[in-house]
Formats: C-alpha cells, sequence, structure tokens
C-alpha cells in the first residue's frame, strides 16, 4: 500500500524517512488562510491546526486513490494569539522578540486519509517557555540561523542553535519540530500500513 506525504516540509520528511518509512511526498496545494478563515476568528489554535491537517490529507487523498496519505499542520499559539510564519527576518526579529521570557504552545496535528476519508486525527500539544534575552542576541541569533528560519513558524529550529533560545520544553522532540511520530507510528502499525 502506498504511504504519501502531504506536506513540503524537509524537516518532516526527515523525519519520516529517519523513521525507516517508505513514503512518497505530494503537495496538497491548499490555501492554509482560507481553510482557518473558514473557522472563524474565535476558533480553538488545536481546532485550527487539525482542520488544516485534515484539509492536507484529503486534498491528496482525493487526487491519489488507494493511498494512504498523512496530513499535517502546526499551529503556534501565545495565550489566545495564534501567529503564523514570518516572511521577513525583520519580522522574525519582532517574533523573538515577542516570544522572549514567555511561555507558547505549538499544537501539532496530523490527520490519516484513504480515498477522500479521514481514518484518524490527532492534536499533540508542546509547551515552550523561552528565556529573556536582549535585542542584541536576536540579531546575532538569526544573523548565524540565517534566512531559513522564515520556513518555523517560531522563527527557531530546536534541532540547532534554536535550542538556545529555550529555558524549558514540555513536549517531545516530534511534535516541535511538527510531526508526532509516536501516535504516527502506532497508527500506520495497527493499519499494516507498516510492519507491526
Amino acid at each position: 500500500m502506498r504511504l504519501i506525504l502531504a506536506s513540503k516540509s524537509p524537516f518532516r520528511a526527515a523525519l519520516l524517512k529517519g523513521a525507516g518509512i517508505a513514503f512518497e511526498i505530494a503537495d496538497a496545494r491548499i490555501d492554509e488562510r482560507a481553510v482557518e478563515d473558514a473557522l472563524g476568528i474565535d476558533a480553538a489554535p488545536e481546532d485550527r491546526a487539525q482542520l488544516l491537517a485534515e484539509t492536507k490529507a484529503l486534498a491528496v487523498s482525493e487526487r491519489e486513490t488507494d493511498a494512504f496519505v498523512i496530513g499535517c499542520d502546526q499551529i503556534l499559539a501565545l495565550g489566545p494569539d495564534v501567529l503564523h510564519k514570518a516572511t521577513t527576518m525583520e519580522e522574525a526579529r519582532r517574533r523573538l522578540l515577542q516570544l522572549q521570557g514567555r511561555t507558547h504552545t505549538l499544537h501539532s496535528a496530523l490527520a490519516l486519509a484513504l480515498n477522500g476519508e479521514i481514518l484518524w486525527s490527532d492534536v499533540i500539544p508542546a509547551h515552550m517557555t523561552m528565556r529573556p534575552m536582549t535585542p542584541n542576541f536576536i540579531g546575532h541569533h538569526l544573523a548565524v540561523v540565517g534566512d531559513g528560519i522564515l520556513g518555523s513558524v517560531g522563527c527557531y529550529q530546536i534541532e540547532g542553535p534554536g535550542l538556545q533560545l529555550f529555558d524549558a520544553i514540555d513536549g517531545d522532540y516530534w511534535t516541535i519540530v511538527g510531526l508526532p511520530l509516536l501516535p504516527l507510528l502506532k497508527q500506520l502499525r495497527d493499519r499494516r500500513i507498516i510492519e507491526a
């Protein structure tokens, strides 16, 4: 049975590959902001993440029949506010200034679809506490990591120098990177998509 990851994220693909899973990649080709807007401004961050993951899985599943499709998404919530990816390095600088010294939550959602039907979905949170930082440190950090950081909703990557930004992390590594592998692998085994 074919397995497809409906994500353009190289980090998610690397995690799945690292787990020894054979899969293909397909772009879901959805307008994420339009999907979120359909929920309304008062929608909970975890509901936004779940809807996006399910929409991505369904979009690919409807094109790729008889293939299991993994959809995933991650929403960053700072208190009641949902934050999206920064588009410029100046915006990334402001984001890190906003997050420093505070705890935010990453809601990582997964969905598994087959032939246009959601078989399973889940949302797993991770709570991230950034340490207080000076504007000079943030500027230096961004100069070191470069504009590749714009691919991360929090403007950090804990698998590299971004780990230095944190005082505490409550959640597993895979959830933080955006693909909660343990619940996903269990679903794939339970459904005999991978060897049990």
